[in-house]
Formats: structure tokens, sequence, C-alpha cells
């Protein structure tokens, strides 16, 4: 089943917002087997966010974290281990393929940290908005130009 949106509506009352639409339109292509490995986002201040990511098997030297302009790649690569082929196993469950997962940023987001604990990769954001970019109050003073244009008083013609 196919679900096809028209943003063209978008187009004419805002500007700038092609960017968001290419963002939707990403999302709505997803595959749903793009689940691995499971993942949580959470926000941790009002400009922050962490990304946690379920990793269990995988040594810190088997993880890749590249931030790149508004993009998050984080890959998961396993060394063939030797020793796996002499172990016989009943049931595997922990998952040990090779794993790719992208977040698409928002402008202004770095990431400052990553920390590998428990099988838990975290991977902790920030928004970073410029000074020069942050909105700013503009003060309204009375100069030269608004002097000139103040009415002054009629004069008064006399009557001749």
């Amino acid at each position: 089943m196919s679900t096809v949106f028209d943003f063209s509506p978008l187009y004419s009352s805002m500007i700038g917002v092609d960017r968001m639409v290419d963002l939707v339109e990403t999302a709505l292509r997803t595959e749903a087997s793009a689940s691995y490995p499971p993942f949580d986002i959470e926000k941790t201040g009002e400009t922050a966010y962490r990304i946690s990511l379920a990793v269990a098997g995988f040594a810190p030297k088997d993880l890749e974290v590249v931030a790149q302009p508004n993009l998050l790649v984080i890959k998961g690569r396993r060394a063939a281990n030797e020793d796996q082929g002499a172990r016989t196993f009943l049931h595997q469950g922990l998952a040990h393929r090779a794993f790719e997962r992208r977040f698409e940023l928002a402008d202004y987001v770095v990431v400052k940290d990553a920390v590998h604990a428990h099988g838990v990769l975290s991977i902790d954001l920030v928004r970073e908005v410029p000074e020069a970019l942050k909105p700013k109050q503009i003060a309204i003073g009375v100069g030269a130009r608004q002097q000139a244009l103040e009415l002054k008083p009629a004069k008064t013609r006399k009557a001749a």
C-alpha cells in the first residue's frame, strides 16, 4: 500500500519548508525491517537530547559514531571470532549482525558525547543556535527622521 501526500499547499504559504518535506518523505520511505538495533530518543533538557541504542554483544571497538551536518550515522560491525565456530548453540537469540542506523538532525544539533555501558550506546546531543541567529529585541527610538515627520501646529492666516 502506497500513500502519497501532496505538500504543494505548504509551498504557497511557507518559505523554506522543502527540507521539512524531504524529512517527512524520508520517514515515510523507511522500511519496517530497519528496526535493528532498537533505540530510544529522549529529551533530557530544553535543548538537549539522548539517543540510546541496545547494542548487546558489541564492544566499543565494534561501534562507529559519525556526525555530519544534519546527519548522525551509527554503525556496528563485529569482528569475526575464530572461537565462534567451536561453539554450539542450542538457541542463539542475541543478534550479531552488522547494522547502520541513520538519524536526521535538525539545524545546529551537535553530538556532545557517546558512552557505551551495559550493552547500551548512549549519544548525547544538544541544539546550539549561534548567537547571531538567535532572536533579538530591537529597540525603537525617536530619531531625526521621526522628528521631521511630526505634525507642526498649523499657522493661522489673518483674514484680509
